[in-house]
């Protein structure tokens, strides 16, 4: 059986089993579409986990009133044919997808959560997650979540420069202390093509020059590659995006890209 075609979702792949979970579904080809809370799965195996924060989404009033995790988006809640309401918002949740057992958990953190917030970033370094961006802000934010003790902490950058705040970027391991962070939207609407590096250790950001500033990206999705080499894929060069109470709408004007972008972390050998 096929998954339903979709978008904005994310997918990791872990030895030969590729999982699918959420983002925008689209039935029959309709243009017209509601987030998917669904996870598709290929050739399951055991053995590792996997982990997500946050996010946009809906609650009912029973769950929200029971949470302090949860912001409500005030000007997109609808009814649901039923008596009660689903608020839509954003949530700051860990959840965790175990594929042995095909089973979700919410583990108990400690220390102060991240804000709740959607188009983040994200990537692990070792037993560490880190949390980047998403919200309106004018520099951007950073969160490192221990995977082994379940504790949050902010990590507050020792002197600028620091990157503008956005989101839709993407946040990729470039070392086992750097993170590179590319493109995005900034708080007014701007499509980026900067990068940056973080050093989790120095607790620094470096604008890292690149041969890709003429090529704009949000929506894209970015991975490691040889020679700590950043792969960025896809993605579009505009934002165009109408939403209203009932479902998301995308527009067919956007400008879908279809290239490959790589971005060079450090020197090559002689061999390459």
């Amino acid at each position: 059986m096929a998954a339903p075609s979709r978008s904005d979702h994310v997918a990791v792949l872990l030895g030969n089993v590729l999982h699918v979970w959420g983002g925008l579904q689209y039935m029959d080809g309709e243009e017209v579409v509601l987030p998917s809370d669904e996870i598709w799965l290929y050739d399951l195996e055991s053995g590792v986990w996997l982990i997500y924060f946050g996010g946009y989404g809906w609650k009912t009033v029973r769950e929200i009133s029971n949470y302090k995790s949860f912001t409500v988006d005030e000007t997109s809640w609808v009814t649901n044919g039923r008596v009660f309401f689903r608020y839509w918002g954003w949530n700051n949740e860990v959840h965790v997808f175990e594929p042995d057992t095909a089973t979700w958990t919410e583990p108990q953190t400690q220390g102060q959560p991240p804000k709740p917030r959607a188009s983040h970033a994200s990537a692990t370094l070792g037993s560490k997650g880190y949390i980047c961006g998403g919200l309106e802000t004018q520099t951007i934010d950073i969160h490192c979540l221990d995977l082994v003790t379940w504790t949050w902490t902010q990590i507050e950058p020792l002197a600028p420069p620091l990157p503008m705040g956005r989101s839709l970027h993407t946040l990729t391991p470039t070392s086992h202390n750097t993170l590179f962070l590319f493109g995005g939207l900034s708080i007014s609407g701007q499509v980026l093509c900067d990068g940056w590096e973080f050093d989790t250790v120095k607790r620094e950001w470096r604008e890292k020059p690149h041969r890709h500033k003429d090529k704009p990206r949000v929506w894209h999705s970015a991975v490691q590659g040889k020679d700590n080499d950043v792969v960025v894929y896809g993605g579009s060069r505009d934002y165009v995006l109408v939403m209203d109470t009932i479902a998301v709408l995308r527009s067919p004007s956007q400008s879908h890209c279809g290239d490959v972008l790589v971005f060079q972390s450090q020197p090559y050998s002689l061999t390459r």
